[in-house]
């Protein structure tokens, strides 16, 4: 809380806290009380948005009953911002990849964003974080589609059929995050909680266990550098476990997307790293 605090975010207005719901039987997300101090501070409700694949969180019905069975419902307001089926869309100008965002419809209801994330590796993307969130967490069951198949289709029950090329896909994360930046303007804020650090996503019923130890919590208004922080933290670190997260980040290209989101120039790679300790 005191770390969101140094911020002095401008969160104004209705505020949607994004957070990784976590899938069944999925064991290193992020539970519900990491995240209510700063869900108190800002008033927030809490926002996710239905996955594009099989699981427990591909339908309205089965996410919402798996936001109770993780307490995430028992302590907070809940909002699945795709629920009814329907998107905001989005225009990506100039998009190399993408021509258009699909975000859950509900986003329009919001005037900021507390981005809460958890810092980790990812199957497809290398790692995890702000970026991430921005884009595959806050796209629509068709929004994620469309960003894992670079544009070329919104329907869910094809998804496998029409996977991009890796590197682009990567981009398209980039131009998708870069509508939701673009949509909230200043009133976003970013959390990155670099712990339970394994090589898989939050979104895998069967993930590794954490392959290092926890390096710490991290805040920013920039979408970019928290990401490459966290990065930066994994490198430099002296933890013997950093090798086996390096080589799922570094084999999916996954620092691809900062570079793409730095060169559309919604944030930076260069920050200074203020250590605070509680």
């Amino acid at each position: 809380m005191a770390l969101y605090k140094k911020l002095e975010a401008d969160l104004p207005g209705k505020v949607a806290v994004k957070i990784h719901s976590g899938e069944e039987g999925n064991q290193n997300y992020l539970r519900p009380e990491y995240v209510a101090p700063l869900v108190a501070e800002v008033n927030g409700t809490i926002v996710e948005c239905n996955t594009a694949y099989e699981g427990a969180r591909n339908t309205t019905e089965k996410h919402e009953k798996l936001m109770a069975e993780h307490g995430w419902s028992e302590h907070f307001a809940v909002d699945i911002m795709d629920a009814e089926g329907n998107d905001l869309v989005l225009p990506i100008e100039n998009g190399r990849i993408l021509k258009k965002n699909y975000v859950g419809e509900h986003m329009a209801n919001y005037a900021s964003m507390l981005v809460f994330s958890h810092f980790k590796g990812h199957p497809m993307g290398g790692y995890g974080g702000a970026l991430k969130q921005l884009s595959i967490g806050c796209a629509s069951t068709a929004g994620k589609v469309n960003i894992h198949s670079a544009g070329e289709s919104l329907d869910q029950y094809t998804v496998w059929d029409h996977v991009a090329d890796q590197d682009d896909f990567l981009e398209g994360m980039a131009e998708a995050a870069e509508t939701v930046v673009n949509h909230f303007g200043n009133h976003l804020a970013y959390v990155n909680v670099a712990c339970n650090l394994s090589v898989d996503c939050d979104c895998c019923a069967k993930a590794e266990d954490p392959c290092m130890s926890d390096i710490g919590v991290f805040a920013s208004l920039d979408p970019v550098a928290i990401d490459q922080a966290c990065i930066d933290a994994v490198r430099n670190s002296t933890d013997p476990g950093r090798d086996h997260l390096l080589e799922r980040i570094d084999s999916r290209h996954g620092t691809k997307t900062i570079d793409d989101a730095a060169r559309l120039g919604y944030g930076s790679k260069d920050y200074e790293l203020v250590e605070v300790e509680f």
